[in-house]
């Protein structure tokens, strides 16, 4: 625990130092928000509830630093709001892409202080983290993309994600099919709700810009899921800004 926390803090001091030591003009940022009429992670409703959904983000060279949060409308249903820190580095061979990423999930309304990173099995209980691996190919030369995610640290399932997606367009809509699963877990089936291989994330997102003014078009979408092991499904509008 207390490794994994100086690991962590001395990521970020360097991933700073190394920012602050870039030339502006090859820095980016980005901040912005999305709001949406529910938050559906991976099939999973997360506080029943319409959120606002901002990020922030600094990248250099294929390498990115960024927080995302998620913060319901709805005060009964703060215990879903979050707040995740995450690294990635992206690299092309040839014509395919590939992604690496690092995420920090944490919920500042969970009880637990942040500075708690304890792991599930500690004998003062579970911390406030839980840290994921992912990784992500696609192609521009076939239009599909795969991804695969395994929390390492706090989660006792040690539990996996797979996600396919078919991005392509229609006329002015950008459209993508996407199908996400899990092997489940025995350990720990709370986290997806499955103790065995399960679909739960199937459906389609369409997205397109509206215009506003002359100079001003604001992005919104649309995304139907289904969880088939859940048996529950999901129509949710959002607005990026």
């Amino acid at each position: 625990m207390k490794l994994l926390k100086k690991i962590t803090f001395h990521i970020f001091i360097l991933a700073a130092l190394f920012i602050s030591s870039v030339s502006a003009q090859d820095l980016s940022f980005n901040a912005g928000a999305d709001v949406v009429s529910r938050y559906i992670w991976r099939g999973l409703d997360f506080g029943k509830s319409p959120a606002i959904q901002p990020s922030l983000s600094a990248s250099y060279s294929g390498f990115e630093l960024g927080a995302w949060g998620s913060y319901t409308f709805n005060e009964t249903a703060s215990g879903a709001d979050e707040l995740d820190l995450y690294m990635s580095y992206s690299f092309n061979i040839k014509s395919v892409s590939l992604t690496a990423m690092i995420t920090d999930y944490y919920f500042p309304n969970n009880g637990i202080r942040m500075g708690n990173y304890n792991n599930h099995d500690d004998d003062a209980g579970a911390g406030a983290h839980t840290f994921e691996a992912g990784v992500s190919i696609g192609s521009e030369k076939f239009p599909l993309a795969f991804s695969a995610y395994y929390n390492f640290y706090n989660d006792a399932g040690n539990n996996v994600y797979l996600q396919l997606d078919c991005p392509f367009k229609v006329k002015e809509y950008d459209l993508n099919l996407f199908l996400g699963a899990t092997p489940g877990s025995e350990d720990n089936p709370a986290y997806y709700g499955a103790k065995e291989f399960s679909v739960i994330n199937i459906g389609i997102q369409a997205s397109k810009s509206v215009k506003i003014t002359n100079d001003f078009s604001l992005p919104v979408f649309v995304t139907y899921c289904l969880n088939p092991q859940m048996e529950l499904s999901h129509l949710v509008f959002g607005v990026s800004f």
